[in-house]
């Protein structure tokens, strides 16, 4: 905003110069009048305008000031606006307190909207009466288009948080089916409870939905299939995978009951759906096939970390192979991968655990990593323990370890302990 000052006379001074001559109030008023940028206005008692700079005769949609004066704010604007402004002028007037910074939301008769920061004052006589009210306003609809926006998108983004919230915990729900719910007894048409195998699992979300997955299927009179798998990332993504990894199992299982085979299929059907050109995932798997009869499992590994096989007979916890680089690549990263089967026989009373990455992943006060090896020693430390129990024992160590005794990651722990031999085959 630019005010010009102009002087109307010079007049001497002693020291012979010339000095500008004081402008009376009026010019002062005038020139401020016709140069501000915001809405002068004067009204009478009546709230007719008396007096209105042209920036808010302009503003007003007049071409002059003359044209304005000795309308009302109910000739000017739409009658609800119209009508509170009148109002609020009158008990200016009635009180003597002004408004100050007001925002006012004004209506006009064409329909537009537009809004202006107000501040409007009683206007006084010499003796102090109230005659009338005057007023300075500020076209702030930009600002306040901006701020209603602002709070529109924020409600719209809210809205969308949580029917994004609603979707995840429906998907939720819909992988805790993915689970689990009953398992397969020996021989058929056992109790579980006398079943000659015990198996059991534990999943623990790092959030409301997430990349871990494991499955117990009877293969036959004699067999069963434990899978477990870990989609890389977390999230939506991740669980997206599992789905699909779940889909492959129920498919593939019955077809390859030779690990190794079953995870070059798995692969084989994965890629072109996990390696398109706007998505990219893989994830590791184990997948094993107990024989109930003979005590042996054949096991094959993709990218996985190697499983734990607890020896009742020797008391010790060890893992599953000796040599853990065993494994082949994970599935869905190399086109052409194979993965070989590796066997092992077990005696009644052992035990055989697999684990996703996340239990032993947390990191202690010192940033050190609880560990693979930790988990070995917590799992022969517990190994006398009842499944039900053993996989919440192992759980505790890594949490008592982590600095914030939580997990950051998904974990999945899946397992079985052989009882005894299925006789008679």
């Amino acid at each position: 905003m630019t005010v010009v000052l102009y002087a109307s006379g010079f007049t001497g001074n002693k020291g012979g110069g010339v000095m500008p001559k004081k402008p009376n109030d009026a010019s002062l008023m005038k020139h401020l009048m016709d140069n501000i940028e915001d809405n002068i206005y004067f009204m009478d008692r009546e709230g007719r305008i008396i007096l209105i700079n042209q920036a808010g005769a302009k503003w007003l949609g007049f071409s002059s000031p003359e044209e304005v004066e000795g309308k009302t704010d109910l000739d000017i604007f739409s009658n609800e606006h119209g009508r509170a402004a009148f109002e609020d002028e009158q008990r200016i007037m009635k009180t003597g307190v002004p408004i100050l910074g007001k925002e006012e939301k004004e209506t006009w008769e064409d329909g537009r909207v537009t809004w202006v920061s107000t501040s409007k004052m009683p206007l006084r006589d010499d003796t102090g009466e109230v005659v009338g009210a005057f007023g300075i306003s500020r076209d702030i609809t930009a600002h306040k288009e901006a701020e209603i926006n602002a709070a529109k998108y924020a409600e719209e983004n809210r809205r969308f948080r949580e029917a994004l919230e609603d979707d995840l915990r429906m998907a939720a729900q819909l992988q805790k089916t993915f689970f689990p719910t009953s398992y397969p007894v020996f021989p058929a048409g056992a109790e579980p409870v006398d079943s000659l195998v015990q198996f059991y699992h534990h999943h623990h979300a790092g959030g409301m939905v997430g990349g871990d997955f494991c499955s117990v299927r009877k293969l036959s009179a004699t067999e069963a299939g434990i899978f477990l798998c870990d989609v890389m990332g977390h999230g939506v993504r991740a669980s997206l995978g599992t789905a699909i990894v779940r889909a492959m199992v129920e498919e593939i299982s019955d077809k390859e009951k030779d690990p190794g085979r079953f995870l070059q299929h798995m692969n084989h059907v994965l890629m072109p759906i996990l390696r398109q050109e706007d998505l990219f995932l893989y994830s590791t798997a184990c997948y094993m096939v107990l024989d109930v009869s003979t005590g042996l499992v054949r096991l094959a590994n993709a990218g996985h970390p190697m499983p734990i096989c607890l020896d009742a007979q020797r008391g010790c916890a060890e893992w599953f192979a000796g040599d853990r680089s065993s494994a082949g690549p994970a599935l869905a990263i190399q086109e052409d991968a194979e993965y070989s089967t590796i066997e092992r026989t077990l005696l009644p009373g052992d035990t055989v655990l697999m684990y996703t990455d996340g239990i032993y992943e947390v990191s202690g006060a010192d940033q050190e990593e609880f560990g693979e090896e930790r988990l070995l020693s917590a799992a022969q430390q517990h190994m006398s323990l009842a499944l039900p129990d053993l996989f919440p024992a192992l759980l505790n160590e890594a949490r008592w370890f982590a600095a914030d005794e939580a997990f950051d990651d998904d974990v999945c722990l899946v397992g079985f302990r052989l009882r005894d031999l299925l006789p008679g085959t």
